[in-house]
């Protein structure tokens, strides 16, 4: 299943919260999860993640994580391609 969460900070993140978030990253792939995107923007949210989990328990695992840091919005993505096959 493929997700997107927009995350915006609690706080001004520090180094050191930017690096405990890689190490968890680095833990989650070891468990299935995979990142396909992760970006830092401007605008309404300071960061868009693009992953890939293999349930929604896992994807919520993923996002519980950081959550001490950020507030998250997570959308659950389907293919355009696949929707199009369900239209009559």
């Amino acid at each position: 299943m493929l997700f997107i969460v927009l995350g915006k900070f609690k706080s001004k993140p520090t180094k050191e919260e930017v690096n405990a978030t890689n190490e968890y990253v680095k833990n989650l792939v070891k468990e299935g999860v995979v990142f396909k995107a992760m970006y830092w923007t401007l605008g309404q949210y300071d960061t868009i993640g693009i992953f890939e989990a293999p349930n929604e328990l896992m994807a919520m695992k993923a996002i519980i994580g950081v959550a001490d840091i950020a507030d998250t919005e997570t959308l659950t993505v389907v293919p355009r391609d696949e929707i199009a096959k369900t239209l009559d």
